[in-house]
């Protein structure tokens, strides 16, 4: 399609949206609500297609006038005085409510690409006050979950995160791989910060190789392999957002290098210049100073329990339970 098409597309599909919001609003009951999400949808992919092919990916002018169209449709469903009763037939009394899940996802997909994510909470309150986020088709309330999710990620919420994206996960269509996939993407990243590490299988059955280096170094303990796996894939983690997530893990992985250091000295308490040798065999060299910074970190965190000698130069770790598996698992 043309530039000058596109634009007219869009200037056409903005006129009609308007005059479905204004019908929309002014009728009796939810029937128009299938109607409703048709138009929405529409918008949304006319001004992404239009902003594409006109070049304004940076600013997304066209994309930013479809968010106050919905913004309109959302508010004329929410704001329906008419009582919501779920699985309730479309007809000339139902609530308009009915209608507000699609569009509050299209307004989730619209936010996160304009980067404007302090503009969710004003559709999280007034949806989940009302519980209309437990209602709808499986695929709306997937697709919710999964935007919060990823919110919730964004916000350093990690425990909300992965319950959300575990849920939608699970109730994905068994079938849609691509859908879960792009879940996985976020939820794996969480997963790794608590300390749960994904199966071969799974990251060969969705082909996240990315994922392969970061999880066998938290595993083992292998920063060298960690760091690697971190910057070959740095572009497409910085894209999707987790790339400072994922550096959060490191600390997962420092935490397995000194319990397996431990476990090969076989004693409570560990030279620093032990730890200094081994991270120089593994291409990551620190000195004695920024050797206990990162162990102070780790005991502060729960991670390690124990002291460090200062003037020894020596981590004294408790004799129960040094490496607490359930302080990674709470964060």
């Amino acid at each position: 399609m043309l530039q000058g098409d596109v634009e007219k597309c869009f200037e056409y599909q903005s006129n009609l949206h308007s005059a479905v919001n204004l019908v929309f609003g002014s009728s009796a009951g939810n029937w128009l609500v299938p109607a409703l999400h048709t138009v929405c949808k529409a918008t949304h992919a006319v001004a992404i297609q239009a902003d594409e092919s006109m070049g304004n990916t940076s600013d997304w002018v066209k994309l930013q006038s479809a968010v106050t169209l919905l913004q309109e449709s959302f508010s004329k469903a929410l704001n329906d005085r008419t009582e919501y009763k779920p699985n309730a037939p479309l007809d000339e009394e139902g609530s308009k409510k009915a209608g507000v899940l699609l569009i509050v996802n299209q307004l989730f997909s619209m936010y996160f690409r304009l980067n404007t994510l302090r503009l969710c909470k004003n559709l999280l309150r007034p949806v989940e006050s009302r519980n209309l986020h437990e209602e709808g088709t499986m695929g709306q309330k997937v697709t919710y979950r999964y935007y919060v999710g990823r919110l919730n990620m964004f916000e350093d919420k990690y425990e909300e995160a992965e319950k959300n994206l575990d849920y939608a996960l699970s109730h994905c269509y068994k079938d849609s791989l691509r859908n879960k996939k792009r879940i996985l993407n976020y939820l794996l990243p969480v997963k790794l910060l608590r300390g749960r590490l994904p199966t071969g299988f799974l990251l060969e059955k969705y082909k996240m190789y990315e994922f392969w280096p970061l999880v066998e170094g938290i595993r083992t303990g292998n920063l060298r392999v960690f760091n690697e796996g971190l910057m070959k894939s740095q572009e497409l983690f910085i894209r999707r957002g987790t790339y400072l997530l994922l550096e959060k893990c490191k600390m997962i992985c420092y935490r397995t290098l000194f319990k397996r250091i431990h476990l090969v000295l076989g004693r409570h308490q560990v030279l620093l210049q032990h730890i200094a040798k081994i991270l120089k065999w593994l291409d990551t060299p620190m000195d004695l100073d920024e050797i206990e910074c990162i162990l102070a970190n780790l005991i502060y965190r729960g991670y390690v329990r124990g002291y460090i000698s200062h003037t020894k130069r020596v981590l004294v770790l408790s004799k129960k339970d040094p490496f607490p598996f359930a302080s990674i698992a709470a964060k």
